[in-house]
Protein backbone atom coordinates (compact mmCIF):
# COMPACT_ATOMS: atom_id res chain seq x y z
CA UNK A 1 0.00 0.00 0.00
CA UNK A 2 1.20 2.99 -1.07
CA UNK A 3 0.61 7.12 0.27
CA UNK A 4 -2.62 8.47 0.84
CA UNK A 5 -3.36 10.17 -2.35
CA UNK A 6 -4.13 14.17 -2.12
CA UNK A 7 -7.23 13.49 -2.57
CA UNK A 8 -7.69 11.53 0.42
CA UNK A 9 -9.44 13.13 3.46
CA UNK A 10 -7.84 13.64 6.49
CA UNK A 11 -9.45 14.54 9.89
CA UNK A 12 -8.19 15.68 12.98
CA UNK A 13 -9.85 15.78 15.89
CA UNK A 14 -8.43 18.26 18.87
CA UNK A 15 -7.74 21.99 17.63
CA UNK A 16 -5.13 22.69 20.35
CA UNK A 17 -1.56 23.35 19.67
CA UNK A 18 -0.88 19.80 18.20
CA UNK A 19 -3.62 19.35 16.66
CA UNK A 20 -4.11 22.40 14.50
CA UNK A 21 -0.25 22.01 13.67
CA UNK A 22 -1.15 18.22 12.34
CA UNK A 23 -4.32 19.61 10.27
CA UNK A 24 -1.81 22.48 9.13
CA UNK A 25 0.79 19.75 7.90
CA UNK A 26 -2.07 17.76 6.16
CA UNK A 27 -3.44 20.82 4.36
CA UNK A 28 -0.02 22.08 3.16
CA UNK A 29 0.43 18.56 1.49
CA UNK A 30 -2.68 18.99 -0.50
CA UNK A 31 -5.21 17.30 1.55
CA UNK A 32 -8.77 18.25 2.35
CA UNK A 33 -8.47 18.38 6.30
CA UNK A 34 -11.83 18.38 8.38
CA UNK A 35 -10.59 19.56 12.14
CA UNK A 36 -13.14 18.97 15.13
CA UNK A 37 -12.95 19.92 18.77
CA UNK A 38 -15.32 19.32 21.45
CA UNK A 39 -15.32 23.06 22.29
CA UNK A 40 -17.66 25.16 20.30
CA UNK A 41 -15.55 27.42 18.39
CA UNK A 42 -12.27 25.71 18.81
CA UNK A 43 -11.50 24.95 15.33
CA UNK A 44 -12.59 27.63 13.85
CA UNK A 45 -10.37 29.97 16.18
CA UNK A 46 -7.46 26.98 15.46
CA UNK A 47 -8.10 27.55 11.45
CA UNK A 48 -7.55 31.67 12.29
CA UNK A 49 -4.47 31.02 14.14
CA UNK A 50 -3.07 28.63 11.20
CA UNK A 51 -3.90 31.70 8.61
CA UNK A 52 -1.97 34.16 10.79
CA UNK A 53 1.26 32.17 11.43
CA UNK A 54 1.19 31.38 7.66
CA UNK A 55 0.32 35.26 7.30
CA UNK A 56 3.83 35.62 8.87
CA UNK A 57 6.26 33.54 6.37
CA UNK A 58 4.17 35.29 3.65
CA UNK A 59 5.48 38.29 5.02
CA UNK A 60 8.91 36.83 5.78
CA UNK A 61 9.33 35.96 2.14
CA UNK A 62 8.76 32.11 3.08
CA UNK A 63 5.59 31.15 1.80
CA UNK A 64 3.68 32.38 -1.37
CA UNK A 65 0.84 34.23 -1.04
CA UNK A 66 -1.40 31.55 -2.87
CA UNK A 67 0.10 28.70 -1.33
CA UNK A 68 -1.27 30.58 2.04
CA UNK A 69 -4.46 30.56 0.44
CA UNK A 70 -4.52 27.18 -0.68
CA UNK A 71 -4.14 26.10 2.44
CA UNK A 72 -6.53 27.24 4.61
CA UNK A 73 -9.15 26.60 1.56
CA UNK A 74 -8.67 22.79 1.99
CA UNK A 75 -9.12 23.23 5.98
CA UNK A 76 -12.77 22.87 7.05
CA UNK A 77 -13.55 23.49 10.95
CA UNK A 78 -16.61 21.10 11.77
CA UNK A 79 -18.75 20.72 14.80
CA UNK A 80 -19.62 17.26 14.54
CA UNK A 81 -18.52 13.63 14.97
CA UNK A 82 -20.69 12.13 12.29
CA UNK A 83 -19.53 14.14 9.71
CA UNK A 84 -16.37 12.49 9.41
CA UNK A 85 -17.92 9.66 8.34
CA UNK A 86 -16.41 9.38 5.17
CA UNK A 87 -12.44 10.37 5.89
CA UNK A 88 -10.08 8.00 4.73
CA UNK A 89 -7.60 8.48 7.70
CA UNK A 90 -8.62 10.16 11.21
CA UNK A 91 -5.56 11.66 13.45
CA UNK A 92 -6.92 11.81 17.49
CA UNK A 93 -5.04 14.44 19.16
CA UNK A 94 -7.04 14.69 22.31
CA UNK A 95 -6.67 14.56 25.91
CA UNK A 96 -3.90 11.91 27.01
CA UNK A 97 -6.23 9.96 28.67
CA UNK A 98 -6.89 5.96 28.31
CA UNK A 99 -10.49 5.50 28.64
CA UNK A 100 -11.06 8.97 26.69
CA UNK A 101 -9.27 7.66 23.99
CA UNK A 102 -10.91 3.77 23.74
CA UNK A 103 -14.18 5.70 23.80
CA UNK A 104 -13.31 8.08 20.97
CA UNK A 105 -11.89 5.25 18.57
CA UNK A 106 -14.83 2.71 19.41
CA UNK A 107 -17.48 5.72 18.32
CA UNK A 108 -15.25 6.87 15.24
CA UNK A 109 -15.36 2.44 14.13
CA UNK A 110 -19.30 2.52 14.32
CA UNK A 111 -19.42 5.60 12.07
CA UNK A 112 -16.65 5.57 9.54
CA UNK A 113 -15.90 2.83 6.44
CA UNK A 114 -13.77 -0.04 6.56
CA UNK A 115 -11.31 1.79 4.84
CA UNK A 116 -10.75 4.42 6.96
CA UNK A 117 -7.64 4.32 9.02
CA UNK A 118 -7.38 5.02 12.77
CA UNK A 119 -4.57 6.89 13.80
CA UNK A 120 -3.95 8.30 17.69
CA UNK A 121 -0.75 10.94 18.21
CA UNK A 122 -0.20 9.86 21.91
CA UNK A 123 3.08 10.18 22.97
CA UNK A 124 2.87 7.83 26.05
CA UNK A 125 0.10 5.10 25.48
CA UNK A 126 0.27 1.54 24.36
CA UNK A 127 -2.25 1.28 20.92
CA UNK A 128 -2.30 -2.11 22.09
CA UNK A 129 -4.57 -0.82 24.94
CA UNK A 130 -6.04 1.76 23.35
CA UNK A 131 -6.94 -0.39 20.12
CA UNK A 132 -8.13 -3.66 22.21
CA UNK A 133 -11.83 -2.90 22.37
CA UNK A 134 -12.25 -2.32 19.13
CA UNK A 135 -14.00 -4.65 16.81
CA UNK A 136 -11.05 -4.09 14.13
CA UNK A 137 -7.83 -2.99 16.29
CA UNK A 138 -5.98 -3.91 13.25
CA UNK A 139 -7.05 -0.53 11.87
CA UNK A 140 -5.39 1.56 14.66
CA UNK A 141 -1.93 2.99 14.63
CA UNK A 142 0.03 5.31 16.50
CA UNK A 143 0.86 8.59 14.35
CA UNK A 144 2.76 10.12 17.06
CA UNK A 145 3.92 14.04 15.42
CA UNK A 146 6.49 16.37 17.56
CA UNK A 147 5.74 19.79 18.88
CA UNK A 148 5.50 21.69 16.76
CA UNK A 149 4.01 19.33 13.95
CA UNK A 150 4.65 21.58 11.46
CA UNK A 151 8.37 22.30 11.80
CA UNK A 152 9.48 19.08 13.75
CA UNK A 153 10.08 16.35 11.20
CA UNK A 154 10.33 13.19 12.95
CA UNK A 155 7.37 11.14 12.89
CA UNK A 156 7.15 7.97 14.82
CA UNK A 157 4.89 5.44 12.63
CA UNK A 158 3.46 3.08 16.37
CA UNK A 159 2.11 -0.41 15.48
CA UNK A 160 0.34 -2.35 18.05
CA UNK A 161 0.08 -5.96 18.71
CA UNK A 162 -2.74 -6.14 16.38
CA UNK A 163 -2.03 -3.36 13.82
CA UNK A 164 -1.58 -4.20 10.37
CA UNK A 165 1.80 -4.11 8.95
CA UNK A 166 0.09 -2.61 5.08
CA UNK A 167 -1.79 0.33 7.20
CA UNK A 168 1.38 0.95 8.35
CA UNK A 169 3.67 1.20 5.78
CA UNK A 170 0.77 3.05 3.84
CA UNK A 171 1.40 5.91 6.85
CA UNK A 172 4.75 5.91 6.37
CA UNK A 173 4.93 6.75 2.57
CA UNK A 174 1.91 9.30 3.49
CA UNK A 175 4.35 11.02 6.44
CA UNK A 176 7.11 10.84 3.99
CA UNK A 177 5.01 12.63 0.75
CA UNK A 178 3.97 15.31 3.79
CA UNK A 179 7.86 16.24 4.19
CA UNK A 180 8.17 14.46 7.41
CA UNK A 181 11.10 11.91 8.27
CA UNK A 182 9.47 8.65 9.31
CA UNK A 183 10.11 5.68 11.33
CA UNK A 184 8.74 2.20 12.35
CA UNK A 185 8.86 1.46 15.89
CA UNK A 186 6.59 -1.23 18.18
CA UNK A 187 4.32 -0.15 21.15
CA UNK A 188 5.84 -0.36 23.95
CA UNK A 189 7.09 2.54 26.60
CA UNK A 190 8.03 5.90 25.57
CA UNK A 191 8.10 4.31 21.74
CA UNK A 192 11.54 5.44 20.72
CA UNK A 193 12.17 8.56 21.62
CA UNK A 194 10.57 9.49 24.97
CA UNK A 195 12.72 6.24 25.85
CA UNK A 196 15.94 6.35 24.57
CA UNK A 197 15.67 10.36 25.46
CA UNK A 198 15.46 9.77 28.80
CA UNK A 199 19.32 9.58 29.90
CA UNK A 200 19.95 12.95 28.71
CA UNK A 201 18.03 14.64 31.36
CA UNK A 202 18.50 11.39 34.26
CA UNK A 203 22.53 12.13 34.28
CA UNK A 204 22.66 16.02 34.46
CA UNK A 205 20.47 16.21 36.81
CA UNK A 206 22.28 12.91 39.09
CA UNK A 207 25.47 15.40 38.52
CA UNK A 208 23.81 18.24 39.85
CA UNK A 209 22.27 16.35 43.04
CA UNK A 210 25.70 14.78 43.53
CA UNK A 211 27.38 18.72 42.93
CA UNK A 212 29.30 17.56 40.24
CA UNK A 213 28.91 20.96 38.69
CA UNK A 214 25.63 23.72 38.78
CA UNK A 215 23.72 24.03 35.83
CA UNK A 216 25.24 26.56 33.47
CA UNK A 217 28.12 24.74 33.67
CA UNK A 218 26.31 21.37 32.80
CA UNK A 219 24.36 23.08 29.98
CA UNK A 220 27.66 24.39 28.05
CA UNK A 221 28.93 21.31 28.23
CA UNK A 222 26.28 19.93 26.27
CA UNK A 223 26.18 22.28 23.91
CA UNK A 224 30.08 23.05 23.55
CA UNK A 225 31.49 20.08 24.21
CA UNK A 226 28.69 17.45 23.13
CA UNK A 227 27.35 19.28 20.31
CA UNK A 228 23.42 19.24 21.45
CA UNK A 229 21.40 22.12 20.62
CA UNK A 230 20.41 22.80 24.18
CA UNK A 231 21.66 21.59 28.07
CA UNK A 232 19.02 19.15 29.85
CA UNK A 233 17.93 22.20 32.22
CA UNK A 234 17.39 24.32 29.62
CA UNK A 235 15.21 22.02 27.62
CA UNK A 236 13.06 20.92 30.75
CA UNK A 237 12.70 24.56 31.46
CA UNK A 238 11.74 25.05 27.89
CA UNK A 239 9.40 21.16 27.70
CA UNK A 240 8.13 22.71 31.06
CA UNK A 241 8.85 20.01 34.17
CA UNK A 242 5.68 18.82 34.98
CA UNK A 243 5.45 17.61 31.58
CA UNK A 244 9.38 16.40 31.08
CA UNK A 245 8.80 15.26 35.14
CA UNK A 246 5.43 13.23 33.93
CA UNK A 247 7.15 11.34 31.19
CA UNK A 248 9.83 9.61 32.91
CA UNK A 249 7.11 9.11 35.92
CA UNK A 250 4.68 7.15 32.97
CA UNK A 251 8.14 4.82 31.33
CA UNK A 252 9.24 4.44 35.05
CA UNK A 253 6.10 3.07 36.27
CA UNK A 254 5.66 1.29 32.66
CA UNK A 255 9.40 -0.72 32.76
CA UNK A 256 8.48 -1.98 36.43
CA UNK A 257 10.33 0.89 38.46
CA UNK A 258 13.98 -0.21 36.24
CA UNK A 259 16.18 1.91 37.80
CA UNK A 260 17.48 3.22 34.24
CA UNK A 261 14.65 5.54 34.77
CA UNK A 262 14.21 6.53 38.37
CA UNK A 263 12.67 10.17 38.23
CA UNK A 264 14.95 12.90 40.03
CA UNK A 265 14.09 14.13 43.19
CA UNK A 266 15.18 17.51 42.39
CA UNK A 267 12.58 17.93 39.54
CA UNK A 268 9.93 16.23 41.65
CA UNK A 269 10.75 19.47 44.15
CA UNK A 270 10.68 22.07 41.29
CA UNK A 271 7.15 20.18 40.14
CA UNK A 272 5.88 20.84 43.68
CA UNK A 273 7.13 24.16 43.90
CA UNK A 274 5.65 24.97 40.93
CA UNK A 275 8.59 26.05 38.59
CA UNK A 276 7.74 24.91 36.31
CA UNK A 277 10.41 26.12 33.67
CA UNK A 278 9.88 29.09 31.21
CA UNK A 279 6.02 28.83 31.34
CA UNK A 280 5.70 29.71 34.97
CA UNK A 281 8.99 31.64 34.73
CA UNK A 282 11.23 29.81 37.03
CA UNK A 283 12.56 26.60 36.83
CA UNK A 284 16.46 26.12 37.10
CA UNK A 285 16.59 29.47 35.71
CA UNK A 286 14.94 33.05 35.75
CA UNK A 287 13.06 34.23 33.11
CA UNK A 288 11.91 37.15 35.07
CA UNK A 289 12.31 40.24 32.97
CA UNK A 290 15.80 41.79 33.09
CA UNK A 291 16.89 38.16 34.69
CA UNK A 292 20.58 37.40 34.07
CA UNK A 293 21.41 34.00 32.99
CA UNK A 294 24.44 32.23 35.34
CA UNK A 295 27.38 31.56 33.49
CA UNK A 296 29.37 28.22 33.45
CA UNK A 297 32.22 27.72 35.62
CA UNK A 298 35.75 27.82 33.70
CA UNK A 299 39.54 27.62 34.55
CA UNK A 300 42.29 29.11 33.67
CA UNK A 301 46.28 29.45 33.55
CA UNK A 302 48.46 31.69 32.48
CA UNK A 303 51.72 29.04 31.88
CA UNK A 304 53.31 28.99 29.36
CA UNK A 305 53.10 25.89 27.28
CA UNK A 306 55.18 24.83 23.97
CA UNK A 307 55.64 21.14 24.18
CA UNK A 308 53.62 18.19 24.88
CA UNK A 309 54.23 13.89 24.81
CA UNK A 310 51.30 11.62 23.00
CA UNK A 311 51.89 8.36 24.00
CA UNK A 312 50.01 5.89 21.98
CA UNK A 313 46.38 6.41 20.18
CA UNK A 314 44.38 8.55 21.97
CA UNK A 315 41.76 7.01 20.30
CA UNK A 316 38.39 9.50 19.46
CA UNK A 317 40.68 12.25 21.11
CA UNK A 318 43.28 12.28 18.43
CA UNK A 319 42.10 15.69 16.93
CA UNK A 320 43.26 17.11 19.98
CA UNK A 321 46.94 16.99 18.62
CA UNK A 322 46.20 18.50 15.50
CA UNK A 323 44.25 21.31 17.27
CA UNK A 324 47.28 21.80 19.33
CA UNK A 325 50.02 21.40 16.04
CA UNK A 326 47.93 24.52 14.28
CA UNK A 327 48.20 26.80 17.41
CA UNK A 328 52.08 25.60 17.47
CA UNK A 329 52.82 23.42 19.72
CA UNK A 330 55.35 20.88 19.68
CA UNK A 331 53.49 17.37 20.07
CA UNK A 332 56.16 14.62 20.60
CA UNK A 333 55.16 11.11 19.75
CA UNK A 334 55.74 8.02 21.18
CA UNK A 335 54.89 4.15 22.20
CA UNK A 336 52.44 3.85 24.52
CA UNK A 337 48.57 3.87 26.36
CA UNK A 338 46.85 6.58 24.90
CA UNK A 339 48.22 9.29 27.45
CA UNK A 340 49.30 13.01 26.59
CA UNK A 341 51.85 14.78 29.05
CA UNK A 342 52.87 17.95 29.43
CA UNK A 343 55.19 18.92 32.02
CA UNK A 344 54.35 16.97 35.44
CA UNK A 345 50.71 16.65 34.57
CA UNK A 346 49.26 13.13 32.98
CA UNK A 347 46.16 14.01 30.66
CA UNK A 348 43.50 11.11 29.47
CA UNK A 349 40.14 10.45 27.78
CA UNK A 350 37.98 9.35 30.75
CA UNK A 351 37.38 5.47 30.80
CA UNK A 352 34.08 5.92 33.43
CA UNK A 353 37.11 5.51 36.59
CA UNK A 354 37.11 8.51 38.88
CA UNK A 355 40.80 10.15 38.62
CA UNK A 356 41.12 9.23 42.01
CA UNK A 357 40.67 5.70 41.54
CA UNK A 358 41.90 5.71 38.02
CA UNK A 359 45.29 7.32 39.34
CA UNK A 360 45.68 4.92 41.97
CA UNK A 361 44.86 1.58 40.19
CA UNK A 362 47.36 2.76 37.07
CA UNK A 363 49.92 4.67 39.10
CA UNK A 364 49.28 7.51 37.13
CA UNK A 365 50.19 11.24 39.35
CA UNK A 366 48.52 14.59 38.51
CA UNK A 367 46.26 12.43 36.35
CA UNK A 368 43.63 14.82 34.52
CA UNK A 369 40.87 13.06 32.82
CA UNK A 370 39.19 14.37 30.11
CA UNK A 371 35.56 14.56 29.00
CA UNK A 372 34.06 13.19 25.31
CA UNK A 373 33.52 16.20 22.90
CA UNK A 374 31.86 15.32 19.56
CA UNK A 375 34.47 16.69 17.87
CA UNK A 376 37.59 17.28 19.59
CA UNK A 377 39.17 19.69 16.73
CA UNK A 378 36.24 21.73 16.53
CA UNK A 379 34.46 21.83 20.29
CA UNK A 380 34.58 25.02 22.01
CA UNK A 381 34.59 23.60 25.98
CA UNK A 382 35.93 20.62 27.81
CA UNK A 383 35.43 19.25 30.95
CA UNK A 384 38.13 18.15 33.25
CA UNK A 385 38.38 16.42 36.16
CA UNK A 386 41.28 15.31 38.81
CA UNK A 387 41.61 13.97 42.12
CA UNK A 388 41.71 16.19 45.17
CA UNK A 389 46.23 16.00 45.92
CA UNK A 390 47.29 16.58 42.44
CA UNK A 391 49.85 19.36 42.30
CA UNK A 392 48.95 22.81 41.41
CA UNK A 393 51.87 23.35 39.24
CA UNK A 394 50.75 20.22 37.02
CA UNK A 395 46.94 20.97 36.97
CA UNK A 396 48.20 24.66 36.22
CA UNK A 397 50.19 23.17 33.30
CA UNK A 398 47.38 20.71 31.90
CA UNK A 399 44.67 23.59 31.95
CA UNK A 400 46.98 25.60 29.94
CA UNK A 401 47.91 22.61 27.27
CA UNK A 402 43.77 22.59 26.77
CA UNK A 403 43.84 26.87 27.04
CA UNK A 404 46.27 26.64 24.15
CA UNK A 405 43.90 24.13 21.78
CA UNK A 406 41.48 26.82 22.06
CA UNK A 407 39.05 24.73 25.07
CA UNK A 408 37.23 26.79 27.76
CA UNK A 409 38.34 24.87 30.58
CA UNK A 410 35.09 23.49 32.83
CA UNK A 411 35.85 21.45 36.14
CA UNK A 412 33.66 18.87 37.95
CA UNK A 413 34.31 16.93 40.88
CA UNK A 414 35.86 13.89 40.84
CA UNK A 415 32.88 11.92 39.14
CA UNK A 416 32.71 8.88 37.10
CA UNK A 417 32.75 9.61 33.13
CA UNK A 418 32.10 13.20 34.08
CA UNK A 419 29.02 14.60 31.78
CA UNK A 420 28.83 14.24 28.06
CA UNK A 421 30.57 10.85 27.99
CA UNK A 422 28.35 9.56 31.21
CA UNK A 423 25.57 10.76 29.20
CA UNK A 424 26.60 9.52 25.81
CA UNK A 425 27.12 6.22 27.20
CA UNK A 426 23.74 5.69 28.44
CA UNK A 427 21.93 7.31 25.51
CA UNK A 428 23.89 4.66 23.22
CA UNK A 429 23.07 1.57 26.03
CA UNK A 430 19.52 2.52 25.58
CA UNK A 431 19.47 2.63 22.16
CA UNK A 432 20.98 -0.68 22.27
CA UNK A 433 18.37 -2.28 24.11
CA UNK A 434 15.24 -1.04 22.07
CA UNK A 435 17.49 -2.62 19.33
CA UNK A 436 18.13 -5.51 21.36
CA UNK A 437 13.91 -5.50 21.96
CA UNK A 438 12.78 -5.28 18.35
CA UNK A 439 11.44 -1.63 18.88
CA UNK A 440 13.01 -0.01 16.00
CA UNK A 441 15.64 -0.80 13.42
CA UNK A 442 18.88 0.92 14.47
CA UNK A 443 18.73 3.35 11.67
CA UNK A 444 15.02 4.19 12.86
CA UNK A 445 16.61 4.93 16.46
CA UNK A 446 19.11 7.35 15.15
CA UNK A 447 17.52 9.04 12.73
CA UNK A 448 14.29 9.38 15.34
CA UNK A 449 17.09 10.71 17.80
CA UNK A 450 18.17 13.16 15.21
CA UNK A 451 15.22 14.83 14.25
CA UNK A 452 12.77 14.39 17.01
CA UNK A 453 14.99 16.00 19.45
CA UNK A 454 18.13 17.46 17.43
CA UNK A 455 20.67 15.30 18.70
CA UNK A 456 24.06 16.02 16.89
CA UNK A 457 24.30 12.14 16.20
CA UNK A 458 22.65 9.10 16.63
CA UNK A 459 23.55 7.34 19.55
CA UNK A 460 24.23 3.95 18.03
CA UNK A 461 26.21 5.80 15.56
CA UNK A 462 28.16 7.74 18.30
CA UNK A 463 28.93 4.50 19.89
CA UNK A 464 30.19 3.04 16.89
CA UNK A 465 32.48 5.99 16.49
CA UNK A 466 33.31 6.30 19.96
CA UNK A 467 34.17 2.45 19.83
CA UNK A 468 31.78 -0.12 21.94
CA UNK A 469 35.10 -1.30 23.87
CA UNK A 470 34.86 1.94 25.25
CA UNK A 471 31.38 2.66 25.77
CA UNK A 472 31.17 -1.22 27.44
CA UNK A 473 33.95 -0.13 29.79
CA UNK A 474 32.95 3.03 30.36
CA UNK A 475 29.53 1.75 31.20
CA UNK A 476 30.93 -1.13 33.70
CA UNK A 477 33.04 1.14 35.52
CA UNK A 478 29.87 3.46 36.14
CA UNK A 479 28.32 0.56 37.44
CA UNK A 480 31.24 -0.60 39.36
CA UNK A 481 31.29 2.90 41.07
CA UNK A 482 27.69 3.38 41.94
CA UNK A 483 26.85 -0.50 42.35
CA UNK A 484 23.26 0.33 40.58
CA UNK A 485 21.76 -1.94 37.81
CA UNK A 486 21.08 1.75 36.11
CA UNK A 487 24.58 1.91 34.17
CA UNK A 488 24.24 -2.19 33.65
CA UNK A 489 25.61 -2.48 29.96
CA UNK A 490 22.74 -3.87 27.14
CA UNK A 491 23.64 -7.62 26.23
CA UNK A 492 23.63 -6.50 22.52
CA UNK A 493 26.63 -3.75 23.08
CA UNK A 494 28.55 -7.06 24.62
CA UNK A 495 27.31 -9.16 21.50
CA UNK A 496 28.14 -6.95 19.24
CA UNK A 497 32.09 -6.51 20.33
CA UNK A 498 32.20 -10.35 21.04
CA UNK A 499 31.12 -10.64 17.34
CA UNK A 500 33.54 -7.92 15.93
CA UNK A 501 30.82 -6.08 14.89
CA UNK A 502 28.94 -2.06 15.43
CA UNK A 503 25.60 -1.59 15.50
CA UNK A 504 25.58 -0.47 11.89
CA UNK A 505 26.77 -3.68 10.48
Amino acid sequence: MSALNTSARIAVIGAGAMGAGIAQVAAQAGHPVLLLDNRPGAAAQAIEGIDRQLGKRVENGKLSADSRSATIARLQAVEAIEVLADCDLIIEAIVENLEVKRALFRQLESICGEHCILASNTSSLSITRIAAQLDHPQRLLGLHFFNPAPVMALVEIVSGLASDPALAQCLYDTAKAWGKKPVHTRSTPGFIVNRVARPFYAESLRLLQEGAADCPTLDALMREAGGFAMGAFELTDLIGHDVNYAVTCSVFDAYYNDTRFLPSLIQKELVDGGRLGRKSGQGFYSYAQGAERPQAAEISSTASVEVCMAEGDLGIARGLLARLREQGVEVIQRDGSGLLRVGDAVLALSDGRMACQRAREDGLRNLILLDLTLDYSKAQRIAISYAAGIDPLALDQGIALLQRAGFKVSPLSDSPALAVLRTVAMLANEAADALLQGVASAADIDLAMRAGVNYPQGPLAWADAIGLSHILNVLENLQASYGEERYRPSLLLRRRIAEGRTFHD
